[in-house]
């Protein structure tokens, strides 16, 4: 297949997808024709069953393509390093804030009925991303490392929820400098006693 042919495919199924989600604010997925989705994006019915079969099947890989990128740019800090080091982290290396904007559109229907299911498993890929990558080594044997890596999911997923709630207010690098401080300010705090107000 030439490079022309998937430039093709892609520009095709990126307007089938910018199309759905769309339609996702308008209407309850169960709602939307695949002759909605064709006409907004400007589409042949024939060009849409050329890649899918049902509207179910593009939603499905809408979310798989986000989940990919979720996996990606949460690892991105630590890519190709043996030993990672909170300390010698920066802001600028934390990118899953950066994917959150860049699936903006996906991430607000997140309150939807068709959608609230995808809460969980975004929470569960953040925990067995965790639980692969980042807790084979803890410094303390009493801890949990299922329960630290649900901690650090929900939390991590709670500041999106966040960000989402107030509209995106904020830019993704100052919500990747907020994380990062979270997180060293948290590490500090177990290295001193808390004083109670």
């Amino acid at each position: 297949m030439n490079n022309h042919i998937d430039r093709r495919i892609t520009k095709s199924k990126q307007a089938l997808k910018g199309a759905l989600l769309s339609l996702m604010k308008e209407k309850d997925f169960k709602a939307i024709a695949i002759t909605d989705i064709v006409q907004v994006a400007n589409l042949n019915r024939g060009t849409f069953y050329k890649h899918y079969q049902y509207k179910d099947d593009l939603l499905e890989e809408i979310m798989d393509d986000v989940i990919a990128d979720l996996i990606e740019s949460y690892r991105e800090p630590y890519k190709g390093n043996e030993n990672f080091d909170v300390k010698n982290l920066t802001s600028s290396a934390i990118k899953i804030f950066e994917h959150v904007d860049h699936y903006k559109e996906f991430y607000t229907l997140l309150q939807s009925s068709t959608l609230s299911g995808f809460q969980d498993k975004i929470c569960l890929v953040l925990k067995e991303i965790a639980l692969q990558d980042l807790f084979d080594m803890l410094p303390d044997a009493v801890i949990n490392r299922e329960l630290l890596a649900s901690y650090h999911a929900f939390a991590i997923f709670g500041m999106i929820k966040e960000w989402i709630n107030h509209q995106f207010k904020y830019s993704a690098d100052y919500m990747a400098e907020q994380l990062l401080a979270i997180v060293k300010h948290s590490q500090g705090m177990d290295n001193q006693s808390v004083k109670r107000l």
